[in-house]
């Protein structure tokens, strides 16, 4: 996979949603400005990640497909600028910008299993509404986030509310009509440094000023 200029400092990730987070509340007019709608019918994606080397899994987030995209990335540490957050809830995410967080995740030490499903309208408006109520997620609590959030949707409810990103990536698999890839990356562990996102991110996102 491509990995991206470098520009901008990020920290380091650690992988199992080792880092503690902290409330985040984007400005309204940067959340507004880097609304992003998807053409197509709505979706509900999970990602989890992969240790390569004992097959744990090490960390859950949920893309939710509806009135706009938005990835619930809980106690994880994706960050960018052009990305406004909201307590673990990243905004702008179009296609180039998810492309951006899956290359964030997967490296020499971790893959990232991606599960897409089709849902109602309904579902996903729900979906939507969870994960910006949510509230900032502590650390080791992604796969309990998320599967609290699919738990209470309809259809999902027979989601183990868990600590496994690994059992929550089993039960959503297991519905009808799911879509699987996986995405590997020989990219070094060390991804620390400065990391410039496509300029089409910045385009779709609704920023139309220099990169800097």
């Amino acid at each position: 996979m491509l990995r991206f200029l470098l520009w901008l400092v990020l920290p380091v990730f650690a992988a199992g949603c080792a880092q503690l987070a902290e409330p985040v509340w984007a400005p309204d007019a940067d959340v507004a400005r880097a609304r992003y709608v998807h053409p197509g019918p709505p979706v509900l994606t999970l990602y989890t990640v992969i240790n390569n080397y004992h097959g744990r899994g090490e960390h859950s987030a949920l893309m939710v497909d509806g009135a706009q995209r938005v990835i619930f990335d809980p106690a994880g540490t994706f960050y960018h600028p052009h990305l406004p957050e909201r307590n673990d809830v990243h905004f702008g995410m179009s296609d180039p910008a998810v492309e951006f967080y899956i290359d964030y995740h997967a490296r020499e030490s971790y893959h990232v299993i991606e599960q897409s499903l089709t849902v109602s309208p309904e579902v996903a408006a729900l979906a939507l509404q969870a994960v910006q109520d949510y509230g900032a997620v502590p650390k080791t609590q992604c796969a309990r986030a998320v599967s609290d959030i699919l738990a209470a949707l309809p259809g999902f409810e027979a989601t183990p509310r868990t600590i496994s990103p690994r059992a929550v990536m089993n039960a959503f698999g297991a519905h009808p009509g799911v879509r699987e890839r996986k995405i590997r990356d020989d990219s070094p562990d060390d991804n620390s440094g400065l990391i410039q996102a496509p300029p089409l991110l910045h385009q779709q996102a609704g920023f139309a000023g220099s990169l800097g």
